[in-house]
This record gives C-alpha cells, structure tokens and sequence, in this order.
C-alpha cells in the first residue's frame, strides 16, 4: 500500500477526482450532496496505519433526492462498479469480500469492482443512523437517544459538497445540545459522581482494596464524561475516549491526578489524588458561569471519615437554572442513552436507544 494519508484526506481526494467528474459526464441532470460522516475511527480523525487493515479506504455518501434515488440508484451502483478508477493516490478502490467490518482494500486489475460509494437519501442516511426524523423538529428525548459517539462522528465528518442544501444546516443542528437539555445532561453526570464518591473510603474502610480501585477507575470515567459536556465536546466510543479526552482544554490539570488515582496502593492516598480532581471540576464548574458559584470544596461525608465534594450540589443548581418545561418533564437525574448504558449493542441500535429513553422519560415525570 502506498504511504498512509488520513482516511478523510482520502475519501476527499476520492469524490473531487473520480465520483464527482464522473457524475458530472453521465448525470448532469443529479443535484446531490456528498460527504464521509458516519462510522470509522477515519471519520473522527483517529486513523493510524494500522487502521488501513479494514474498514478504511476511499468511501464517500452520496446523497440524492427521494425521486433520483428511487429511479436511479440501482443504475448508478452498478455505473460506479464499472467506471471509477481501480485506483486513488495510489489505494485500490475495489473492497474485497466478506464486508464485515467495513471491508477490506483490495488491488483489482478489471471492473468490476465493489466500490464504497453509498448512494442513499438525506433522511434515509440520518434515520438509519441516528434514528433522527429530519423533517420534524428533534423534542429532547429524541435528543437524549442520540449516542455521543454518532453525534461526534456526525459533527468530525467532512462534507464535500452539499447541492441538496441540506446535510450542512442538519450537522449545524447537531452541533450541540440545547443549552437547557446541555444543563439537565450535566446535572445528570454529577448525579453519577454523587452516587459512588463515598465509596472509595467506604470500601477501603472495610479492607477491600480491589473494590475500591474499581471505584476509583469508575469515579475516574465519570470525571472525564463530566468534562466532555463541560467542554461542549461528544465522547467518542471507548477506543478513543481517552485519546479524545486529552484533546480536552483540562485533560492537563486531570490527567496526572487520574495517574495517581490509579497508582495509589491504599484508599486514603486515593481518595486524596481523587478529591483534588473534584476540585479541579468544581472550579470547571464555576468557570461556566451557568450557576451561581458553588464553593469549591471537600468535606466528610455524614461525619464519616470519606472525604467527598458533595456533587448533590452541583445537580441541584443545574436542575434550578433550566425554565424549559420539556426538560423538566424529563426523569428525574437519569439522563441521555449514554448515561443510562454502555452496552455497545444498545449504542448501536437507533431503535433500541429509543425505546429505552422512551420507557424512561414518560410525559408524567417531573423534578422535585
């Protein structure tokens, strides 16, 4: 293979100098938009070499009205099969079979070939996908069944043209949460910390050691999810959240305190590195100005001997600022799919993830 480009590098070079001349010889008549959004460590930007062994390669979405799609897209399949070039900068365009994970690049020397340009409709694409309805205004719960990772690939990928006027305006929408859904989700994430911070002490207390490294990893997580919302940024899925949370402006000032977390050898020292990363987000926090200030502080918890930054407090002044009535209708602290599993086949499943913030956040539901 020739030397390794970024796969969006790639996919664009691909559409501007094979898919869009050809379309512009044999269907001038199309207006289309086009685009590599969706699935792939390429599409977030995290591609390696090493990424090149499947699922990576000159792929672009194709995005056609309703009407040319229904009457066309079979013919144009089968034209790209039979005219795109058997290769781009180098990398072959042919995918071998099985297409499990994406496919594979292979070198053909004659077409046919089985291309990755895929031809679909704008609210086939985000349906499919996301399970978003792109010709009703998104309520928030159907922002809540949006997984971050999809979000974030939706908001990474790059558009290479957009004649249907419509992919753009669609990614400027899913840019970000509304700002008082963006409060309600961090509420929800602090509610998280709030619920296990005792424990490290707790479990150490009673001489287990391994329970209360675990917690630590876990708190560790629930840190770094918090800090992804607080930077208005989507986390990825797990093989590149931690690579994404260093890109995060406070990734600095966290990441040797989660170093020594995960270090430390007794749960006293633990605790210790672990309430000055709660302090670190308390001041975050403040810094957002979304709240009055909140002290950043750590103290016992119940007059036990755990120090904890009593997170209750920053939830319940998250949930005070929000004045949209659909968000305050929404389950009390529960929050999006990602909140509420980590189930990579949920996360996978636009329809899953809707019935189960459906089954949740019922019309009836209120906060305290």
């Amino acid at each position: 293979m020739p030397e390794f480009i970024p796969g969006l590098k790639l996919s664009e070079i691909f559409y501007h100098d094979a898919v869009q001349p050809l379309l512009a010889s044999a269907f001038p008549q199309f207006s289309h938009s086009a685009a590599h959004i969706g699935w792939g460590s390429d599409v977030l930007g995290f591609d390696t070499p090493m990424s090149m062994d499947h699922g990576w390669g000159p792929k672009v979405t194709l995005f056609l009205t309703p009407q040319d799609h229904a009457e066309y897209h079979q013919n144009l399949h089968e034209f790209f099969a039979n005219n795109l070039p058997l290769e781009v900068q180098g990398f072959p365009t042919h995918f071998g079979e099985p297409y499990a994970d994406g496919g594979r690049m292979e070198p053909k020397t004659a077409h046919p070939i089985h291309h990755m340009v895929t031809i679909t409709t704008i609210s086939a694409f985000f349906q499919d996908y996301l399970g978003l309805d792109t010709n009703a205004e998104s309520t928030p719960r159907d922002w809540l069944s949006f997984p971050q990772q999809k979000l974030r690939t939706l908001r990474s990928g790059w558009v290479f043209h957009d004649g249907l006027g419509l992919v753009t305006p669609i990614r400027q929408t899913l840019h970000w949460y509304p700002h008082d859904l963006w409060l309600y989700l961090m509420a929800c994430q602090w509610q998280r910390i709030d619920q296990d911070e005792p424990f490290i002490g707790r479990t150490g207390s009673v001489g287990d050691e391994l329970g209360s490294r675990l917690l630590g990893s876990r708190l560790i997580r629930e840190i770094m999810q918090l800090a992804f919302l607080m930077a208005r940024e989507y986390a990825p899925y797990t093989k590149w959240f931690g690579t994404a949370f260093q890109q995060l402006p406070i990734a600095p000032k966290l990441t040797p305190l989660f170093t020594q977390i995960l270090e430390s050898r007794e749960w006293k020292t633990r605790e210790e590195h672990l309430s000055e990363a709660y302090l670190v987000m308390s001041k975050a926090h403040n810094d957002l100005g979304v709240t009055p200030v909140i002290p950043p502080e750590i103290s016992n918890f119940h007059g036990r001997p755990f120090h904890v930054p009593h997170s209750g407090r920053f939830v319940n002044a998250l949930l005070d600022q929000i004045a949209d009535p659909q968000v305050k209708n929404l389950a009390p602290r529960v929050g999006s799919i990602n909140q509420i599993s980590d189930s990579t086949d949920i996360l996978e499943n636009p329809k899953a993830c809707r019935l189960i913030v459906e089954a949740i956040h019922q019309e009836d539901q209120s906060h305290p």
